[in-house]
């Protein structure tokens, strides 16, 4: 049980640790829906790769897709004035195009399912380990290039880097987890008048994250939806309870 447990914590804890801060960063931008759209763009080519490669090359054609959501998204930042209403659409159209590939698949459903929430508990730690790598080294670029760029270049490589991040994530957890982790314990952050609202994410995502996880193993549910629900329920009561604080402070 432990090692089982253990396991699954430490890929929320991975997938929390960088995603909080892409989560502030699309709240303070009004853009919610990224995550969504560059998710579910890499599921999209998730399912061309199951459909026209037998499973094979899952990653890199996955990523392909999202780093066209990306540069797609850092266009429309710079040219669309209704950018929410822009995000909705990509997500839309690549929603309905892992539905149309994936009817084609005898084994459609299942593998739709698997792209919207993965069980983690069933996530060996090996394949932890690269992703944690892998997210310290976009975690050191971000600090240390993507802030100290401006305009349409540090738009550019945040939705890149954004790109690769999610598209890792949404290969192990799934794309509705990916945006529970996301855009919860950031959302409930922001209703912090004070405390540095990264550090309050970190915190509110892993205790949620334990919960969620000891309720799915002890009582048989799927776990990345009982994430899912645990993680958007309390950030819906989060914004019954608290005002959330101005967007400025949560660059803090």
């Amino acid at each position: 049980m432990i090692d089982i447990l253990a396991s699954s914590f430490l890929l929320s804890l991975v997938l929390l640790g960088i995603h909080s801060y892409f989560g502030l960063e699309i709240i303070r931008r009004g853009i919610i829906f990224t995550d969504l759209a560059i998710g579910q763009m890499a599921a999209l080519g998730a399912a061309v790769a199951i459909l026209f490669c037998e499973g094979h090359y899952i990653y890199p054609i996955s990523l392909v897709f999202a780093l066209g959501a990306a540069l797609i998204s850092a266009l429309a930042s710079h040219r669309e004035k209704h950018l929410e209403a822009f995000i909705g659409l990509l997500y839309a159209f690549g929603a309905s195009g892992v539905f149309i590939l994936l009817s084609r698949s005898p084994h459609g459903m299942e593998e739709f399912n698997n792209l919207l929430a993965v069980d983690i508990l069933l996530i060996p730690i090996q394949k932890i380990i690269p992703i944690a790598v892998l997210y310290l080294f976009l975690g050191i670029f971000i600090v240390f290039i993507n802030q100290k760029t401006h305009g349409f270049i540090k738009d550019l490589l945040f939705f890149t880097t954004f790109a690769f991040t999610v598209t890792s994530s949404v290969q192990l957890a799934g794309v509705f987890v990916v945006f529970a982790l996301l855009v919860g314990p950031a959302f409930t952050a922001a209703k912090f008048k004070n405390g540095n609202p990264l550090i309050i994410a970190w915190c509110i995502g892993l205790a949620i994250n334990l919960i969620a996880i000891t309720v799915s193993y002890r009582f048989d549910l799927p776990t990345g939806y009982t994430i899912v629900l645990l993680h958007s329920f309390t950030a819906m009561m989060s914004s019954l309870m608290r005002k959330e604080r101005g967007k400025g402070e949560l660059r803090k």
